[in-house]
């Protein structure tokens, strides 16, 4: 991260000023949040739970809000469990045991952690659920994320392009992939790219080889690759290659929902002898992972759906300063996320599709250098 953007930042949450430019409403605040009013900075414990170092997104994320924080003048810790839900229980409870006054949770699985937070609850500890919203329980205050909907839209209109799909081109070859299970942003990623693209696979100009579509949104799980592996979704993805085009057919499309899986179907075409070029399948991808913006750059993958993180931290931290204040907390969002319990005041962020021919915005926000990139 530069210096100018870090200092950028470090005065947006001092002086609680929103990150973002979308219009905001107020949110009430319950008694959890009220407990951590009127503190200092310097006094107050931040405990950051983010699920795995295995994927560079969570790397990112964890450094940049744990900085931005420790900067401000926060105590904090920063765990990461792994992808292990005990793992990631035991370190919350731990944070709750120090004497956490905030926990930004960024879950594993996002129905687990009632008991745990319903502990945080009783200490009086606030709880920011962070990009991945925690499921089942009262005690989640405030939740923060991209616009997770749009960004499988976003992924479906691309493909929709990519494909001249409106002028009634086709048919062609479609192999769909879906996100975690256990990940309730998966279920938003596949609904927003699949109310784009089952108008086409009804009228036949999309055809899914495998046999592999969701007879409906709600189905997304019987295609979800458990933990975002990337190593189970090129077996998948193997597999279909094998059982389902061994008579020459070829994959024209790949939707899938995020840069990890992205990584393992592009081994598994290139397995398979595809390779970079006019008849290389479309495939789609999410974060903008720094492996997948070089596939795109060589051919091996069409476009990432890019959320700035550092957005996100930014967003937290306010949200984390606005409570401390006294403040009402601004989020934009007071009906769609329900976890079962409640509905979670949200912010939500935009996304920004990525491409090979627009890479160079990743390196003039300084998300990456040029020499990362090879540019």
């Amino acid at each position: 991260m530069s210096l100018a953007w870090k200092k950028s930042a470090i005065a947006m949450v001092a002086a609680g000023v929103l990150v973002g430019s979308m219009a905001a409403c107020s949110s009430e605040r319950d008694s959890a949040t009220e407990s951590t009013e009127g503190g200092s900075a310097e006094d107050t414990f931040v405990g950051i739970a983010m699920p795995t170092k295995s994927l560079p997104r969570w790397n990112r994320d964890g450094a940049h809000l744990e900085g931005l924080l420790e900067e401000a003048g926060y105590e904090t810790s920063l765990q990461y469990a792994d992808n292990k839900v005990d793992q990631q229980v035991t370190q919350l409870e731990n944070m709750i045991n120090q004497g956490a006054d905030f926990l930004v949770v960024a879950p594993i699985d996002d129905t687990a952690l009632a008991p745990t937070l319903q502990q945080a609850a009783d200490a009086g500890v606030t709880v920011i659920a962070y990009d991945r919203l925690l499921l089942g329980t009262p005690n989640v205050d405030y939740y923060a994320t991209f616009d997770n909907y749009r960004v499988g839209t976003m992924q479906g209109e691309f493909i929709v392009e990519a494909l001249d799909l409106e002028s009634g081109a086709g048919p062609f070859n479609l192999e769909p992939f879906a996100g975690s299970p256990d990940d309730n942003n998966a279920k938003f990623f596949f609904a927003g790219a699949w109310d784009v693209l089952s108008e086409y696979v009804d009228n036949g100009q999309l055809v899914v080889p495998s046999g592999k579509q969701p007879a409906s949104n709600d189905d997304w799980t019987s295609i979800g690759i458990q933990g975002w592996v990337s190593d189970t979704a090129q077996a998948e993805m193997e597999n279909r290659l094998n059982s389902f085009y061994a008579d020459g057919a070829k994959v024209d499309v790949v939707l899938s929902p995020n840069d990890s899986l992205a990584l393992g179907i592009a081994q598994a075409l290139a397995g398979a002898g595809y390779a970079p070029g006019a008849d290389y399948p479309v495939l789609t991808g999410q974060d903008a992972d720094e492996a997948n913006v070089l596939n795109m750059i060589d051919g091996k993958q069409s476009m990432s759906v890019w959320k700035d993180t550092r957005m996100l931290g930014d967003q937290v931290a306010t949200m984390i300063q606005q409570i401390l204040d006294g403040e009402t907390v601004e989020v934009n969002d007071e009906e769609t996320y329900d976890n079962g319990e409640k509905v979670v005041p949200t912010y939500l962020l935009d996304p920004q599709v990525i491409t090979p021919d627009n890479v160079e915005v990743l390196v003039d926000s300084e998300f990456y250098t040029a020499d990362e990139l090879g540019l």
